[in-house]
């Protein structure tokens, strides 16, 4: 290997990590948000940080603006629940949504074997039928993979939406 080039996992590891954020995708579709929550671990951060100008996003969730943040998977259970109880305005009625995952590249995060980094682009189409309008969410995304007894789970998730001229409202389930 080269200076500087990532350590690459086995076959079978760049299968699963694809498997699971295909899972992930799925269960987002599916609106199966109990199955969506358990590919989390208890400690996991979802984070989509805001353009600061054309070509700057913010650094930090806790020194500048983010679209989203949610330091645990705690975060993430309170927006479910949020959509489930009918309190979130952007969920009512809950739009349609399909999500592609597309160029995965998957690498041993600092050489360890139970530590995954997935980059991936993605794209997620959405139907609101109350308004009978439609829109293409599309940006980049970067997974952090824990293996927890035996099972590959997201440890973190960094979200870069690149058409943040957003036309309505947006969640989780929407990327």
């Amino acid at each position: 290997m080269t200076a500087g080039a990532a350590a690459l996992p086995d076959a079978e590891t760049v299968r699963a990590a694809h498997e699971l954020l295909a899972r992930e995708a799925g269960h987002l579709d599916a609106q199966a948000w109990d199955d969506w929550l358990a590919l989390y671990t208890e400690d996991a951060s979802f984070w989509m940080p805001a353009w600061t100008d054309e070509h700057r996003l913010s650094a930090s969730p806790d020194r500048e603006l983010s679209l989203m943040y949610c330091s645990a998977r705690a975060g993430l259970e309170d927006r479910v629940w949020r959509v489930r109880s009918g309190l979130s305005a952007a969920s009512e009625p809950l739009p349609r949504t399909c999500h592609q995952v597309t160029n995965s590249l998957v690498e041993l995060l600092d050489g360890r074997s139970d530590a995954l980094r997935v980059s991936s682009s993605w794209s997620c189409h959405v139907l609101r039928l109350k308004s009978r309008s439609q829109h293409l969410f599309f940006g980049r995304c970067e997974h952090r993979l824990r293996l927890e007894q035996g099972q590959w789970r997201i440890a973190g998730k960094t979200v870069v939406l690149m058409n943040d001229v957003i036309p309505t409202m947006l969640d989780f389930y929407c990327v």
